[in-house]
């Protein structure tokens, strides 16, 4: 008698889903579906003649249906204030969320509109500029704009992340010491913001090239809102700059970049004083996170990406950013 094996991890066919998606949405029969890129969630790319979208198949186990609504419905708010964001297309029904009977268990879907243009590590630092007003417009909907998500705190960002890391690598190493010297370094640095100085809301807390896409005109959009939560709408700021910093090794380049975004971002909406001296500190908390969320997932990942070696180029990086910014740990 055979018996079917227990699976953690499927990636659904393509072409089912096309056809899934072609009767849900009321697409033509000149629809097509292709598996774009697999990893903490899988996307999709479809086309409908010239009309393109993007299908998300969220990870099993990995957000609820609530946490997505949440997610869908920040969206939704952005492009009603016409923020340049990506947004949820609803069915037939004007249902957004698709629940999917995968292998593994219930998956959830959702369709989403495509980005225009195209992402790039190697941009200029004029769309730099427009990068910042993208972020600052997105910023100005959601600022005081609260979400039934996980708020960024410091007990998310630096006490559970660092459990969650130390359980995933189990000896004690040098890149494990420096990251809790790290954690420790900044809840004391965080107890002594001026809370009311800054801006808390809704926060994107992946802000990136490879969630952005940009054409030949600058026009700007975000997408990917997936680890979207309530915190300081300056972490989104501070971890554009430090991921600016880690893909452009020529200081100049990177100085120009960075000036520009900033520029770009107060040409929409300020940044205050208490904002801009905690900018150096808060992509480290964002990054101790991230970390544990790839250990968190490792069956996402494998030991292909996730390893010792991984830990020490973060970790790398890291003291990098620490340098640059003459920030003092020890």
């Amino acid at each position: 008698m055979t018996t079917q094996f227990p699976v953690i991890n499927s990636t659904l066919s393509a072409n089912k889903l096309g056809e899934f998606i072609q009767r849900k949405y009321k697409l033509s029969n000149n629809t097509q579906c292709t598996l774009f890129r697999t990893g903490m969630n899988h996307i999709y790319m479809v086309t409908d003649v010239n009309e393109k979208y993007v299908f998300r198949v969220y990870t099993f186990d990995w957000r609820t249906k609530i946490e997505i609504g949440e997610e869908l419905r920040l969206l939704s708010h952005l492009n009603k204030n016409k923020a340049p964001v990506s947004f949820p297309i609803a069915d037939n029904f004007n249902e957004y969320i698709q629940e999917l009977n995968a292998p593994e268990g219930k998956r959830f879907g959702v369709l989403f509109s495509f980005a225009d243009g195209a992402k790039s590590a190697k941009f200029t630092a004029e769309t730099s500029f427009f990068i910042g007003q993208a972020l600052a417009k997105v910023h100005k909907s959601t600022e005081n704009f609260t979400l039934n998500r996980i708020t960024y705190d410091n007990n998310v960002l630096l006490i559970h992340s660092l459990k969650q890391t130390r359980k995933f690598f189990k000896e004690e190493n040098d890149e494990i010491k420096f990251l809790e010297r790290t954690a420790k370094f900044l809840q004391n640095k965080f107890n002594n913001v001026k809370n009311e100085q800054i801006r808390f809301g809704a926060v994107h807390l992946d802000v990136w090239f490879d969630n952005m896409h940009f054409n030949d005109e600058n026009k700007v959009t975000l997408f990917d809102f997936d680890f979207c939560g309530n915190g300081w709408l300056c972490l989104d700021i501070s971890y554009f700059l430090f991921q600016l910093f880690t893909t452009n090794p020529n200081d100049n380049d990177y100085v120009l970049k960075a000036e520009n975004f900033l520029k770009g971002y107060e040409n929409i909406t300020e940044i205050s004083k208490e904002e801009k001296r905690i900018l150096p500190f808060v992509c480290l908390s964002i990054m101790l996170y991230y970390i544990s969320i790839q250990c968190d997932r490792y069956e996402n990942w494998t030991n292909i990406f996730l390893n010792e070696d991984h830990l020490k180029r973060f970790v790398g990086n890291l003291k990098r950013w620490i340098i640059y910014n003459k920030i003092e740990i020890d």
